[in-house]
């Protein structure tokens, strides 16, 4: 799943935008200020979406500066209630790789953001799964760390894959067991514990919660 930035200080258009970019697979970070936004860069992000004139006394600007200090590559995407073309100019010689002027169609923004990754992240689409410190191989079915693998057995991976696929949804032990070792099963779901056990051992980063009366969600 890629983690979308959005440094937006108008709050119902934030709320808004999250909701569109939530429902076509991102996680998205809401930051309302310019301070917030400087305080985030260096945590994971896949792309990032700048309203340039914000709320303080920092600008999308000053922002994208900061960004490329530490990352040259991760997409920008500005976002501006002025349509002049110095601005598109200043932004690209930055280092923009998308301009959309205010008001913008939520579903236009959105399809921007896909292109974008699309195009930047081609090579792991649909294949590499990024989580914290892992990496995901689902084709290859590989987890690594900084190219150093991880052995997974064949339930731990499926289980793994599952919660990866339904970040935050909280499953019960029966759909898990029904999920990773089929409906045609018999024997008792405390097998679901033991196998979580197993993966947080292996994967200490990984943030699977116990829900008390319920069962496991990642987060």
């Amino acid at each position: 799943m890629y983690t979308v930035a959005f440094v937006e200080d108008e709050k119902d258009l934030s709320n808004l935008i999250k909701t569109y970019l939530v429902s076509a697979g991102y996680n998205v970070v809401c930051l309302t200020s310019g301070h917030e936004a400087m305080d985030y860069i260096g945590n994971k992000v896949d792309i990032w979406i700048l309203d340039i004139m914000l709320g303080d006394d920092i600008s999308g600007y000053d922002i994208i500066k900061e960004i490329r200090k530490q990352d040259k590559v991760v997409p920008v995407i500005f976002t501006s209630a002025r349509d002049q073309d110095l601005d598109k100019i200043l932004g690209l010689e930055l280092g923009s790789d998308d301009y959309i002027t205010k008001p913008y169609s939520s579903k236009e923004l959105v399809l921007r953001v896909n292109n974008i990754v699309k195009r930047v992240y081609k090579e792991d689409n649909n294949k590499i799964i990024k989580y914290d410190i892992y990496n995901i191989d689902t084709e290859k079915r590989i987890v690594s760390i900084d190219n150093k693998e991880i052995k997974l057995t064949t339930l731990e991976f499926d289980l793994l894959l599952l919660f990866l696929n339904n970040k935050d949804k909280c499953f019960k032990r029966e759909e898990i067991l029904e999920a990773v070792w089929g409906s045609d099963y018999f024997g008792s779901d405390r097998v679901v514990d033991d196998l979580i056990r197993r993966l947080r051992k292996k994967l200490p980063k990984i943030n699977i919660s116990a829900i008390y009366g319920f069962g496991y969600r990642l987060s």
